[in-house]
């Protein structure tokens, strides 16, 4: 049997359509930095055995699957079906069991590296070891819509030689729970627009050490102009080299 891939992704939920992370991700970090990458949407297949052999874990998706559907409210108009399709409730539930909560933890601390993307903040509501090695959980976002990814420290190996820069993206909010000085990014909108009360700026990207791996999260992700901002690309490719200690 051949060596592993590089990197196993776990992409994709119903608001994240797989198809435009893997689009995004396959045109920064496949064709462009040369990462090889197994994706899936099946989250399921995270676990201790699958992660073995693997150097990097990514994951880019929230924390809910839907056992039972979206509901017929979800369709964008009325629902006509001959026979009738039953009305089942729609229903979110956490999928990360305490298993591959633990798996991930593992994996980091035993030497792998982890690339967490945007709205996998979601998934740490729900799972506590998750959330310590991401080291935040998520408070929602607001609608889609322009903020300036500021900067917070150009000394970093991931941001080195990247200026501010404007995506039009969900800006996500968090708590973060780990030190400050590995927080090297965040997001500011300049139009003095809050998400409730949580203001206008949160931490957008971090990075740690942690056991014998690394950690790096990025909040922006929610399209692939986001995605492909060319001051963002540099950010996450310059992010893979430091998590695979190649800077």
């Amino acid at each position: 049997m051949g060596e592993k891939s590089t990197a196993f992704a776990l992409i994709g939920d119903r608001y994240h359509n797989s198809d435009y992370i893997r689009t995004a991700l396959g045109k920064t970090l496949v064709r462009e930095l040369g990462v090889t990458i197994d994706f899936t949407d099946e989250v399921k297949l995270l676990n201790a055995e699958t992660l073995r052999g693997y150097k990097m874990l990514i994951i880019f998706r929230d924390g809910m699957i839907w056992p039972d559907g979206y509901g017929a409210r979800s369709a964008p108009q009325p629902t006509v079906s001959e026979p009738p399709v039953p009305e089942i409730e729609a229903t979110a539930v956490h999928w990360l069991t305490d298993a591959q909560g633990q798996a991930i933890k593992d994996f980091v601390e035993g030497g792998g590296v982890a690339l967490f993307y945007h709205n996998s903040t979601y998934i740490a509501q729900g799972n506590e070891t998750f959330r310590e090695v991401l080291g935040a959980a998520t408070e929602g976002h607001p609608p889609v819509r322009p903020f300036k990814v500021m900067i917070s420290n150009s000394d970093h190996p991931i941001t080195r030689g990247v200026s501010d820069f404007i995506v039009t993206d969900e800006q996500h909010f968090m708590t973060y729970h780990k030190d400050p000085a590995h927080v090297f990014m965040r997001s500011v909108n300049e139009d003095g627009l809050t998400h409730g009360d949580l203001g206008t700026s949160c931490e957008a990207g971090w990075a740690y050490d942690y056991g014998k791996g690394r950690v790096c999260y990025l909040s922006p992700g929610h399209t692939i102009p986001a995605l492909w901002n060319p001051a963002y690309e540099k950010i996450q490719q310059n992010a893979v080299r430091w998590l695979l200690r190649e800077t």
